[in-house]
């Protein structure tokens, strides 16, 4: 039954219209991504430029995300991200309308990025503060997010796919314009929402209190801190792999657009499998003891993905690698969901967007350094090493940690 299974958050009328509507628009935002990765790599072949991209498109998301997290609770969550859909429409036609009339250039790529990362400091928090009060049954919120993290690495298995066939028929400014009009659907489902509208919390005191106050119940709270730390790690040491992805699939593969959307999609296949295994979960209970072993495991499947010259064994590897990354996404998320209290979701998701997003920006900057001097595979080793490092590090934390990560919030 609907109510005891997998798909058990879908009962709720607010969260059906969402993920249904965010399944449209996540093929778009995917295609977009690998289109806006190939675009650069083939118009300079340089992968310290591809880092560039990457840490102009993630750094306004570093550097914005607490006051961010601080207006998500401020304002109303549904109207922010109405906002913030149509903007990020806008920003993905006009590299569409630059790049199929040939008047793209790295300036203009790296200026949209920029946007794009300022839309993105305000729509994560929000959309991570919004799930609350969508799934109105705290017990169906684990699943609500593991089905939702379900659907974004569904989007990343077809769309990196499509988007290598687009880019390969008629480019990349093809990818773009669908992502732009996919926004329209999010859009769409939101305005057919019934909410209520009591749960808004209106300004009572000023923005730099409530920043202060959102950062002392961050700090002051272990496992908050640590989820946070690990998440921080990961995303400076792991992550940045992707950005890598296009120098990999040409350089060491042989490959064109249709290799890196392979590997794309192997990636989100592994993802999607963890998911469902998530979702399938009844209970989120000890969920936390799930998070070192998949950073484990994330750092296990990019070490062995540094070493592999042959396709099927580097997506099989990538497969492994897109596991560990969504399960310690999901079951890190749902923790920290559970661990905190209402009135102070969208400034805690505000720090988690600028540990889990804001970290990245460096990462990819760093990864684009080095892979100069250490190579393309070296720089991924390197990554798969931080990741078994951050994980050991988180599970040292267990015995002063358990009691309160198996904790919910009141």
């Amino acid at each position: 039954m609907i109510k005891f299974g997998a798909l058990r958050s879908l009962r709720h009328r607010n969260f059906r219209l969402y993920f249904f509507g965010q399944g449209v628009s996540l093929i778009g935002t995917w295609m977009t991504r690998l289109a806006t990765s190939w675009l650069v790599y083939r118009l300079t072949g340089s992968s310290l430029l591809l880092g560039v991209v990457s840490f102009a498109g993630q750094i306004p998301t570093f550097l914005l995300a607490p006051f961010a997290g601080v207006w998500a609770d401020r304002w109303e969550k549904r109207r922010l991200l109405i906002v913030t859909q149509i903007l990020a429409a806008a920003q993905s036609l006009a590299l569409a309308g630059l790049t199929l009339s040939h008047h793209i250039t790295i300036p203009l790529v790296v200026g949209l990025s920029i946007l794009q990362g300022l839309i993105n400091a305000f729509d994560v928090p929000a959309r991570q503060a919004f799930t609350v009060q969508m799934v109105n049954d705290r017990a169906d919120l684990g699943n609500a997010i593991a089905l939702n993290s379900t659907l974004v690495n569904g989007a990343r298995l077809l769309g990196p796919a499509l988007a290598g066939l687009v880019i390969a028929a008629v480019g990349e400014g093809y990818c773009f314009l669908i992502d732009g009009l996919s926004y329209f659907g999010v859009i769409v489902s939101l305005l057919a929402m019934r909410l209520d509208l009591t749960v808004v919390k209106k300004p009572a005191t000023r923005m730099l209190h409530e920043l202060k106050e959102g950062w002392s119940y961050v700090s002051n709270s272990p496992p908050i801190w640590s989820l946070l730390v690990l998440f921080a790690l990961i995303s400076l040491m792991g992550i940045p792999f992707t950005v890598l992805m296009p120098a990999f699939a040409s350089t060491i593969l042989h490959g064109g657009p249709n290799t890196l959307g392979l590997l794309s999609g192997a990636s989100g296949l592994g993802s999607v499998i963890a998911t469902l295994s998530l979702a399938a979960r009844r209970s989120d209970r000890e969920l936390y003891k799930v998070i070192p072993s998949a950073a484990a495991l994330m750092g296990a499947g990019l070490i062995g993905f540094s070493f592999s010259r042959n396709l099927g064994l580097s997506m099989a590897l990538m497969a492994v690698t897109g596991y560990g990354v969504m399960q310690d996404y999901a079951a890190s998320s749902t923790v920290l969901q559970n661990l905190v209290h209402d009135d102070k979701r969208g400034r805690v998701m505000g720090y988690w967007t600028m540990a889990y997003m804001g970290a990245s920006p460096f990462g990819s900057l760093l990864a684009g350094s080095l892979a100069p001097i250490l190579g393309v595979p070296g720089t991924i080793l390197l990554c798969g090493v931080g990741c078994l490092g951050a994980g050991g590090w988180f599970w040292l934390q267990f015995p002063k940690l358990r009691a309160a990560l198996a904790e919910p919030a009141a």
